[in-house]
């Protein structure tokens, strides 16, 4: 497969949104393991092996152990995820998935009744910055290092 463009490289100016949603991101009430749970599970569904790859490695880096990266795709029969987190890969899922039907009323619900509105739109902002991601690393064939 030929090598394709970096966009960093050819459209750096489009970068600079992405990279301030994941510094706001990074800077909210999501401790780094969830974030990181996000950034996995969204890319695991998209197809990402460049982003699976690294964050992966940053969750690692954040605590995460290896038992349970194995398990995040089987998230809901493993009972090493506690109720905020199934809450968080659950949103990932809905929100990644949003061709389904998107983030249903019911999980929308559970999310507010949980979290409050300001950290379930942190939730949600996380969930749209690593689709986006997803959307660069898969259109351009991303690999991993």
């Amino acid at each position: 497969m030929e090598k394709r463009f970096k966009m960093r490289e050819v459209q750096p100016d489009a970068y600079k949104p992405l990279n301030e949603l994941a510094k706001f991101v990074a800077s909210a009430g999501i401790s780094p393991i969830q974030q990181e749970m996000i950034k996995i599970r969204a890319s695991q569904i998209n197809g990402c092996a460049y982003c699976v790859n690294k964050h992966s490695k940053d969750a690692r880096m954040a605590g995460e152990t290896e038992q349970r990266l194995y398990l995040m795709p089987l998230w809901r029969e493993s009972p090493q995820f506690t109720e905020e987190e199934r809450l968080i890969l659950e949103m990932t899922e809905e929100i990644t998935l949003i061709h389904q039907h998107g983030l249903s009323e019911v999980l929308y619900q559970k999310a507010l009744a949980q979290f409050g509105k300001e950290k379930t739109a942190q939730i949600i902002m996380a969930i749209i910055n690593i689709n986006a991601w997803n959307r660069i690393g898969v259109s351009l064939h991303m690999q991993p290092e």
